[in-house]
């Protein structure tokens, strides 16, 4: 045993303790150097009974000093990862008081709800009021005033929710239409955003809860060249250009003619997808000239007064316009999806 073997070791060690990057390696460190049964100082003072007596003292002050070194490097390595611990916690938590408060995170409207604001202002911009009905609607003003008596087939092509005491979930905002002919009269121009209700299978297209606004005008001479100016005008506004429409024969019991209005597809181009059922077109706008038993129904003349109707599929509407490609993304209540409108 030489002293340069104790101080080759000092060095060793001291090297190891500063090439420690966790805890873990410092503790592996500290075992190697002074642990009670393999580390080095402990094997090397087992063997100092070997030296001679004039030889211990000196190799006994070598091999202290030694040791103390190497605690006292283990020690501040050790301080050092805790000091870095802490500064990295008071770095994540530290707050400057001198800055003023944040304010409250502000959101924004739903793009369904975008989109109707926009309507809206068109339409009254055109001489149009915005009316509201309730959700909760008598079979009167759902069915009966809008030609679809309790006998009536019509009946089948909507799957209603019924309450009870008679009473259902509108399946159209087309009761409104009803009631406002009922108290404000002709001459009428009128539209009705909101929400409707049916009882169907849901898919990329067709959701059991969606918004429609529907729209009326009543008046003297009202023509189908006039339903396909506000038609085109709606689609012109929201799309900022002329959309590709087709109108083609439709029945509903309350226009007479009626049309199926609809605009191709501007999710796949009119190629065909999930949205369109592979058709390239979408239903967007069942409309026509209101039926004169409407009329009759809700006490004005038809021999005096006409007028046409539409119900816009504003949930689809808002598909189109932002290129979304499942209609149950819309009411998903997934903020991911929501933000980035």
């Amino acid at each position: 045993m030489q002293p340069d073997s104790i101080r080759q070791l000092e060095a060793d060690l001291l090297a190891r303790i500063a090439a420690a990057t966790t805890t873990e390696e410092l503790e592996a460190a500290r075992v190697a150097a002074v642990g009670r049964k393999e580390g080095a100082f402990t094997q090397i003072a087992k063997e100092m009974g070997r030296l001679a007596p004039e030889d211990r003292r000196q190799f006994g002050m070598l091999l202290n000093a030694a040791r103390q070194k190497v605690e006292e490097a283990l020690e501040a390595r050790k301080q050092a990862f805790a000091d870095a611990v802490l500064r990295a916690r008071l770095d994540a938590e530290w707050i400057d008081l001198t800055l003023p408060a944040p304010g409250p995170r502000r959101g924004h409207l739903h793009p369904i709800t975008q989109i109707q604001r926009e309507l809206e202002d068109l339409f009254i911009s055109l001489g149009f009021a915005v009316l509201d009905g309730p959700e909760v609607e008598t079979e009167y003003h759902n069915f009966d005033a809008l030609n679809i008596p309790p006998d009536h087939p019509a009946r089948d092509m909507q799957d209603t929710f019924w309450l009870e005491g008679g009473n259902l979930l509108r399946t159209h905002t087309s009761a409104v239409q009803v009631r406002g002919m009922e108290k404000l009269g002709p001459p009428l121009r009128m539209i009705a955003p909101g929400r409707a209700f049916r009882n169907e299978s849901v898919d990329a297209s067709h959701e059991h809860t969606f918004y429609q606004l529907e729209g009326m005008m009543v008046d003297r001479d009202v023509s189908v060249a006039h339903l396909l100016y506000f038609m085109k005008t709606l689609l012109t506004s929201i799309f900022g250009r002329e959309a590709t429409v087709r109108l083609r024969p439709g029945y509903f019991p309350f226009v007479e003619p009626g049309f199926e209005l609809d605009i191709q597809c501007l999710i796949c181009g009119g190629e065909g997808c999930p949205v369109c059922k592979q058709s390239g077109w979408v239903e967007l706008l069942p409309c026509g000239l209101v039926n004169p038993n409407v009329l009759r129904m809700s006490g004005i003349d038809p021999e005096q007064w006409n007028g046409f109707a539409f119900g816009l599929g504003l949930t689809r509407l808002v598909m189109m316009r932002y290129g979304i490609d499942d209609i149950r993304q819309l009411q998903g209540g997934d903020l991911r999806f929501l933000e980035q409108f």
